[in-house]
């Protein structure tokens, strides 16, 4: 049972007190009136003992020390102490689970470090934030950080963190299952780190070692291995590595069917956890020695255990353990009888299932840019078709110009005038004709293409698919829809979609936003495009509310009248799209990017009567004063994990100011 990355990466922590003195001396620093020497012993003294305690899994201890440390350096302008207590905190956040904030402190380190070019540091921080994301299951970006910390390594040659990034590298290809170079990183490790004799590093590696074996069912070397590693963090103390190596052994007799043992190895490794707090084998653990109490039909046991593994792993964020704790509540709830529970946490595996599911953000990428193949494509075969047409409309013209004159020419003289007259009326009517016809197709062509798109393709004959940096998008979406529909008559239906949707389009001509298209009882738009525009946010959020309010008003008549009504829920996003043209007949304006799909999630994840919106559009209007926000906490959307989202709505003190909301 995988639940999560056994192997791990190695976190290289930085640094001894040997390290800090070297470095420390070829670092300049900036230099402060109260920069003593005393100061700075008591500063690198609470940096040590911190240290110590977190190695002892004394984590709330050590927070205390490297906090105070930290204040001590900032105040003497110390970059290098204060980039060194930054990469502690953020170590002991990982180990206590809190992912996020112990990126945000490596992401201090760094660019602290990078204040004094202190390349190892940085490279360090770029290792670590690389290690963060390999956890939360993020391999390219995980990979990039790696890569970036492996080019500084190689010039500055330093190999202990060489060692270090190789041996997490090894990890990305165990996770998608290329075992040969695994092995191959993993080797490259180990010969590094016997090199400099670093018993961690060894122990570390013998664990990763193990885990690849398990992995090719080679169960003899995997259990070796696994423990000549634990024997080696026994000896150092490390309690870290050794709950590690002890969750392993347990999933190793786990795969052999020997659930004893297993049982034996994961309560020792929750054990060694709860010793120093680690929340994330704390919940790990619990998980796995959930499933193995429930193969051994002691279901009620098994659905504590799962339950709390669930619950550490909702609030560390880590999907992978969601999932098979909800697998594991499912057997349990099944073999009990509990019918009703078990579909629930059936259903609630199958979604995480969906999440974890890497391959769907590359077959995005591979999607878009098919579609941009078939858009050029589109474009020339409308271009081709295009240039036939005009050819045709001149010989059909030209042979009628001809059989005119043929009919004029044989004519009476008397009848040339009445000919010529009647000739020169037909001309004015058919260019009349024309213009009326012109004037449609072209109040047509701007119903169903911007301007500034209609006028390209006129004079181009195709239209250049465009990338947008910064894109609204607004989806509509009538809720309960077929429950209503079913009480109306298909005549009654029609109008009135008919007449929401007219009333949005003179709301999105109102706040400059353009329609995209309608789908069924669903209503997309989008600001800031062909042309940005600095307002676009603001305005569609505008745009949303006045929707709503329409909605409102809508329901509200209809009931007066006993008439059926629809309530709406509304989400927008804002993010990087593509914008184009697709199709050979019948083409529209479209928009394609992994920002739609989120805008969709997050209407779909709304309330009916409000605007919803995700964190990424709060984030860039949260200051504009016509706005009341209201944060609704992290919010799971199919396909994306979980969403911060906010609803929003109207200042009605500032609107009572007569604030004009638009340009």
């Amino acid at each position: 049972m995988k639940i999560l990355h056994t192997y791990l990466f190695f976190l290289f922590l930085m640094f001894g007190t040997s390290m800090k003195l070297c470095a420390q001396t070829n670092v300049p620093h900036k230099q402060i009136i109260h920069h003593t020497p005393e100061n700075k012993k008591i500063a690198d003294s609470l940096l040590r003992i911190g240290e110590k305690h977190q190695d002892a899994g004394k984590f709330s201890e050590a927070m205390i020390l490297f906090e105070k440390s930290l204040k001590i350096y900032q105040k003497l302008g110390d970059q290098k102490g204060t980039g060194d207590s930054f990469n502690k905190i953020a170590t002991t956040h990982y180990y206590q689970g809190d992912y996020l904030k112990a990126l945000s402190y490596y992401t201090k380190c760094k660019e602290t470090y990078e204040k004094i070019n202190f390349k190892k540091g940085i490279s360090s921080a770029l290792n670590n934030m690389g290690a963060v994301y390999y956890y939360l299951g993020n391999y390219p970006k995980a990979l990039e950080y790696y890569n970036h910390a492996i080019k500084i390594q190689k010039k500055i040659g330093d190999k202990k963190i060489i060692a270090a990034t190789t041996q997490n590298i090894g990890g990305i290809y165990i996770d998608i299952k290329d075992y040969a170079n695994a092995m191959i990183y993993s080797q490259k490790a180990n010969a590094i780190y016997k090199e400099l004799k670093d018993s961690t590093g060894i122990s570390h590696n013998l664990n990763g070692a193990g885990k690849i074996y398990m992995m090719q069912k080679q169960y003899s070397k995997a259990s070796d291995y696994f423990n000549q590693a634990l024997a080696i963090a026994e000896k150092i103390n490390d309690e870290q590595k050794k709950i590690e190596v002890l969750y392993n052994l347990g999933e190793l007799f786990h795969i052999q069917g020997n659930l004893t043992k297993s049982l034996s190895y994961y309560n020792d490794c929750l054990k060694s956890s709860q010793k120093i707090n680690s929340l994330q084998y704390i919940g790990t653990s619990q998980v796995a020695i959930g499933t193995i109490l429930n193969e051994l039909g002691e279901n009620h046991k098994a659905i504590v255990k799962c339950k709390t593994g669930l619950e550490i792993a909702e609030n560390l964020g880590a999907i992978s353990v969601k999932k098979e704790a909800c697998k594991c509540l499912y057997e349990a709830y099944k073999s009990s009888g509990n019918a009703k529970s078990a579909l629930n946490f059936y259903e609630k595996s199958n979604a995480y299932d969906d999440s974890l599911q890497s391959e769907e953000t590359s077959n995005k990428i591979l999607n878009m840019e098919f579609q941009k193949e078939l858009l050029m494509d589109s474009i020339a075969y409308v271009t081709k078709e295009h240039t036939i047409e005009l050819r045709h409309k001149e010989e059909v013209e030209k042979k009628e110009e001809q059989r005119n004159l043929i009919i004029i020419s044989l004519g009476f003289i008397v009848l040339i005038a009445i000919a010529l007259w009647n000739r020169l009326n037909y001309v004015r009517k058919s260019r009349e004709a024309l213009k009326i016809e012109k004037d449609r197709s072209e109040k047509l062509l701007l119903n169903i293409l911007p301007e500034e798109i209609a006028e390209e393709l006129k004079e181009k004959g195709f239209v250049n698919a465009r990338d947008f940096n910064l894109v609204s998008i607004l989806f509509t979406d009538f809720k309960s829809f077929t429950q209503t529909a079913e009480k109306m008559s298909p005549q009654d239906l029609v109008e009135e979609i008919n007449v929401c949707f007219k009333a949005f389009d003179l709301i999105s001509d109102k706040f400059n936003i353009e329609k995209i298209k309608t789908i069924g009882d669903s209503y997309m738009a989008a600001g800031g495009i062909p042309n940005p525009n600095k307002d676009s946010l603001k305005n569609i959020v505008l745009a949303g509310l006045e929707m709503q309010e329409f909605m409102t008003e809508r329901k509200n008549q209809n009931s007066n009248i006993n008439k059926p009504a629809f309530e709406m829920r509304l989400g927008i996003h804002a993010g990087p799209i593509v914008a184009g043209i697709v199709g050979v007949k019948k083409f529209q304006y479209d928009v394609w990017g992994d920002t739609v799909n989120t805008a969709s999630r997050v209407e779909s994840n709304g309330m009916a009567g409000k605007v919803n919106i995700s964190e990424s559009l709060y984030n860039l209007i949260k200051d504009e004063k016509c706005f009341l926000f209201e944060y609704r906490g992290n919010i799971y959307a199919k396909g994306k994990g979980e969403i911060k989202m906010y609803f929003v709505e109207k200042n009605i003190f500032f609107a009572d100011k007569k604030t004009l909301f638009i340009d």
